[in-house]
């Protein structure tokens, strides 16, 4: 009896046999917990209660939730049975207001405009001229719905046009020729990359020299008096060589401008836009 109960305390002591079978051998286990079978459900388990509601249907908004009440009853979109409609309405809105508030939000705005238009509805219609139909409170709301189903539809259409990616791939077979060497593909993008790196440190190791070129204003000055001696007009840009560079160009436009300040020439132009001319101001017409 003493050899026996310290073997049962040597057990104890070491712990359950990993490789024991356990006592319950004639049920299923419903799960595993960190490897042990799991016979029964625990009685202290908290499940929340959001946990196990199913919703059945999902709306995307509340004309979503009208065009579903509606088509499901095959009610005329064109003559909407107000009362009813709205009453399903705030059924599902008490619902929805009870579990998610902010969800509930843009809901209870469009039940405000259904219990508006069914208020208006029983007042007594507003007086029009003659052969004109009275204006049915419903009409906005129907032509909402309107769109908003040939929307839904279109993009159902897209939806069901075979996908990249998502119902078909490309389909790609790669054959390796043995006998071709096979080079790197190179992108046109990496070339052009790769050469406008190869300017830009170019450009920080090239010297760049400034060289003075001698030009006189005064100089220019008599060649734009000969070049108008004996004519009339002269048309502004024919007094410019542009063959000649830049920085004659801009000597030979401060020449101009400095005859037309001594007045020795005339500039004129007859109209806007028109050209100009340039004359000696000595010259007789």
């Amino acid at each position: 009896m003493i050899q026996v109960a310290d073997s049962a305390e040597l057990m104890l002591a070491q712990g359950p046999d990993p490789t024991a079978m356990p006592r319950v051998v004639d049920r299923v286990a419903l799960a595993r917990l960190y490897g042990e079978p799991l016979f029964a459900m625990p009685q202290d388990l908290y499940i929340p209660p959001d946990a196990l509601e199913v919703f059945l249907e999902a709306f995307e908004g509340p004309l979503d939730l009208l065009l579903y009440l509606i088509r499901k009853q095959n009610f005329n979109i064109l003559d909407i049975p107000m009362a009813g409609l709205t009453r399903q309405y705030l059924v599902y809105v008490d619902e929805i207001r009870a579990r998610n508030l902010e969800l509930a939000a843009e809901y209870l705005l469009m039940a405000a405009m259904l219990i508006e238009i069914k208020s208006r509805m029983l007042l007594p219609p507003r007086k029009v001229a003659e052969g004109q139909e009275a204006e049915d409170p419903r009409a906005e709301l129907v032509r909402r719905l309107l769109e908003y189903e040939q929307m839904k539809l279109s993009a159902a259409k897209l939806n069901a046009m075979p996908q990249f990616g998502r119902d078909f791939l490309k389909a790609e077979v790669f054959i390796e020729q043995s006998l071709v060497p096979r080079f790197p593909d190179v992108n046109v993008l990496d070339l052009r990359e790769a050469w406008a790196g190869i300017l830009r440190r170019a450009r920080l190791v090239q010297h760049h020299r400034i060289t003075r070129e001698e030009l006189s204003v005064r100089e220019h000055m008599s060649i734009v008096l000969r070049h108008l001696q004996g004519r009339k007009f002269v048309e502004f840009e024919h007094l410019f060589d542009a063959a000649k560079g830049p920085a004659v160009l801009v000597v030979t436009f401060l020449a101009l401008l400095e005859l037309a300040k001594e007045t020795l020439v005339e500039i004129t132009q007859a109209e806007v836009f028109a050209p100009i001319y340039v004359r000696l101001a000595f010259t007789s017409v």
